[in-house]
């Protein structure tokens, strides 16, 4: 029964150190020398002796390590010569409060399970000392420091060691000892740690230069090199090199006879198109312009375009657009000519002069 019972705790302990954490630490194997005093239960009748060790081991999760340990003492019986000595192997887990590595010194609780081999002299009545040697199972808890330093560590620990031995000569009627161990064991790490996995470089793309050619200061959509007006305002028309410009609706078709102000019939079918066209962009502001050909004086031919130009703005408020819409009328006379044919009477008489133009405003 207490094969059973140790080795199923075997099994659990093993079971324990299986579980690796998701965390970086240091899982190198290391080797281990112990020195210490082993305390037997005063049921064993021998004395109390030194106890050495040698092991190897290694974390197999940030708080949890696992080591093979083997021992070995050799204590005396108090009122004679005759010895008993005490060999094994066992199987040690450790559960160590060191804060995920974060620590050079910390607690630690262990537990462990393992066989040992006993030898014992006894006296001989016919002559030389007789030896018993067994087998038996044996299981320890206790509680150490370590103090890590690196590639060395240094441990203290505390054992109390339940030695199930069944045949001891000495104490014929125990079947189990509970012994006391005190010990001191050095830790040297085999190996370097790995390197780090290089740190994941992300390229990022270079910003591009800006120039003046990926810049529009003035919101007029004509880039800072071309743009020749700078200052432009909402609202403005603005041409290819960012500086304002005149826009106008020329009315063609809206013509006038030689020395009339008087619209034609021909006339009314373009002036109804400017007016679907005022309909169809409500916020459109104009100024109602009107021209003259090159006849005449200059003083008459400023009234007569005038004539013209008022002609043009009340067809356009008489057929609804408001005249809160309209600038003018302006009458131009003959100054701003679209063809100058010179003063030969009569071919100054230009169709193309006479004329109303809607300047956007």
């Amino acid at each position: 029964m207490k094969m059973k019972l140790l080795g199923c705790a075997l099994l659990g302990a093993l079971g324990v150190a299986n579980v690796a954490a998701a965390q970086d630490y240091d899982d190198r194997w290391y080797v281990t020398g112990t020195t210490g005093l082993y305390a037997p239960e005063h049921d064993h009748v021998i004395d109390d002796a030194p106890i050495f060790g040698l092991g190897i081991g290694k974390f197999i999760s940030p708080k949890f390590s696992v080591d093979f340990d083997l021992t070995a003492t050799n204590p005396s019986f108090p009122n004679n010569d005759l010895h008993w000595n005490s060999y094994g192997l066992m199987v040690n887990g450790r559960y160590h409060f060191n804060g995920d590595g974060d620590r050079t010194v910390w607690p630690y609780v262990v537990a462990g399970v393992g066989a040992l081999r006993h030898g014992e002299s006894f006296e001989n009545p016919n002559g030389l000392p007789l030896k018993r040697e067994s087998n038996n199972l044996a299981a320890q808890l206790g509680v150490g420091f370590q103090a890590d330093a690196g590639r060395v560590a240094v441990r203290s620990e505390v054992l109390l060691r339940g030695d199930f031995d069944d045949s001891s000569y000495s104490a014929p009627r125990e079947n189990v000892f509970t012994d006391l161990i005190a010990q001191l064991s050095l830790v040297v790490k085999l190996g370097n740690l790995a390197e780090p996995a290089p740190a994941q470089v992300v390229e990022v793309p270079a910003e591009p230069e800006i120039t003046c050619a990926d810049l529009d200061d003035d919101g007029d959509g004509v880039n800072n090199c071309e743009d020749k007006c700078p200052n432009s305002t909402a609202g403005q028309a603005i041409g290819p090199d960012g500086c304002p410009v005149a826009i106008s609706i020329d009315l063609r078709g809206v013509n006038f006879d030689f020395d009339k102000a008087t619209l034609r019939p021909d006339s009314i079918a373009t002036l109804n198109e400017a007016v679907a066209v005022l309909n169809q962009y409500p916020d459109l502001r104009v100024e109602v312009a009107g021209h003259t050909d090159e006849c005449g004086n200059d003083a008459y031919n400023l009234k007569l375009s005038q004539a013209r130009a008022k002609a043009v703005y009340d067809y356009l408020v008489q057929n609804g657009i408001a005249a809160s819409r309209l600038v003018g009328p302006n009458g131009y006379g003959e100054d701003r000519p679209l063809e100058s044919l010179g003063d030969a009477f009569p071919a100054c008489k230009s169709e193309t002069n006479r004329r109303t133009e809607l300047n956007v405003q």
